[in-house]
């Protein structure tokens, strides 16, 4: 039989068109790497922000001064993106507020139905007469006290707003510079909105905190704070009632007071506590356990803490400038905890990050 006659190789020639799909499939997706890669080397930070590099570090500790919700320590894996090199300061939300007529939880009446859905049943209601806008304010006993009650401490202010911190005599005249408060979640993730940015995750705010640097104590490394040389606006004295104030500041400092982190990204220990995104669930590193790494987690699908059963939370960290080692040493970047998402206080604020993918989604609608 001559080579006209022989049959064809159908399985050889199926392979070669094979081969050659996969090769303009591969030169298409380098194409579109390409592509994207040299337009994100062209992208101009956005203003105010720092770029946190993709990749893996490891999230929580194991340490025996964490708390139990900090463990076990895991591996976790994220994209780059760009955080707010400082907390979000007062005079930025006020351009919000002036921009957009935007009135914050605490500056809104709560209602009854609000109250009674975050306590246990069977609880008495408040008095119709206290439910007038206010927030929680830090207000220093006038000597020890037991630290196991911190109603010790706080106290509900009529009046008490971002733009009155420690109510209605206040205001924040001279503290453009300083980390806007009394901000609850749904304020914070308004204001992201508008700005086109969002809140951070997580896991986002715990690698921009780390500064790069794995298993170490606080942002700066292992040194800790001192009154001789304070690191953070942090708690100096005996807390509640006393504070020497070594740091220079009684409450909330400007932002850039203290030196940034290896990232360049200020205050991610002490000021104020800050906002997330995701729901607080205190048992979630313990389902990460045994995992080799999480990638790109954005949290519980829902709340979880058996500590505050009836109360739906959202994640704040960082700590504030109320933490000290004598009560809760919360200003270590493993420290989480959760707090209600219509709730602000003197001590809470937040910042906001900025991925590729928003950037690149808003440069597309521009293009449109």
């Amino acid at each position: 039989m001559d080579d006209q006659s022989a049959p064809k190789d159908h399985g050889s020639f199926t392979m070669k068109i094979a081969i050659r799909l996969v090769v303009f499939a591969l030169a298409g997706f380098a194409a579109a790497f390409a592509a994207k890669y040299f337009w994100l080397k062209k992208v101009k930070a956005p203003t105010g922000m720092v770029w946190i590099p993709g990749g893996e570090f490891t999230m929580g500790t194991d340490v025996t001064t964490g708390w139990p919700e900090e463990s076990p320590a895991h591996r976790v894996k994220l994209n780059g993106f760009w955080i707010d090199a400082t907390e979000v300061t007062n005079a930025e939300f006020k351009r919000f507020v002036d921009a957009t007529g935007y009135v914050t939880t605490a500056e809104r009446a709560p209602t009854m139905d609000e109250i009674m859905s975050q306590l246990p049943p069977g609880s008495p209601p408040p008095d119709p007469k206290d439910l007038v806008p206010g927030s929680l304010v830090f207000t220093p006993p006038p000597g020890p006290v037991d630290l196991r009650d911190f109603s010790q401490w706080w106290q509900w202010v009529p009046g008490a707003n971002w733009k009155h911190p420690t109510g209605p005599g206040s205001n924040i005249d001279g503290k453009e510079t300083h980390p806007v408060v009394h901000v609850s979640w749904d304020d914070a993730a308004a204001y992201a909105k508008w700005a086109g940015k969002r809140l951070p995750t997580e896991a986002e705010w715990e690698r921009a905190a780390r500064g790069g640097i794995d298993d170490k104590t606080y942002v700066w490394g292992d040194e800790d704070p001192t009154d001789e040389k304070p690191l953070a606006n942090i708690w100096q004295g005996e807390f509640p009632h006393e504070n020497n104030k070594a740091d220079k500041f009684d409450r909330t400092s400007p932002v850039k007071s203290f030196p940034a982190n290896a990232f360049g990204v200020f205050d991610m220990a002490g000021n104020v506590w800050e906002w997330c995104s995701d729901w607080y669930d205190h048992t979630l590193y313990e389902r990460r356990s045994g995992k080799k790494v999480t990638i790109n987690p954005t949290g519980p699908a829902k709340t979880n803490n058996p500590n505050r059963p009836f109360e739906t939370q959202r994640v704040q960290r960082g700590g504030s400038f109320l933490c000290n080692d004598a009560y809760c040493s919360r200003y270590r970047p493993s420290a989480r905890h959760g707090c209600s998402p219509d709730t602000g206080m003197s001590h809470v604020g937040f910042r906001c990050v900025v991925t590729p993918a928003m950037l690149e989604s808003k440069r597309d609608v521009e293009k449109k």
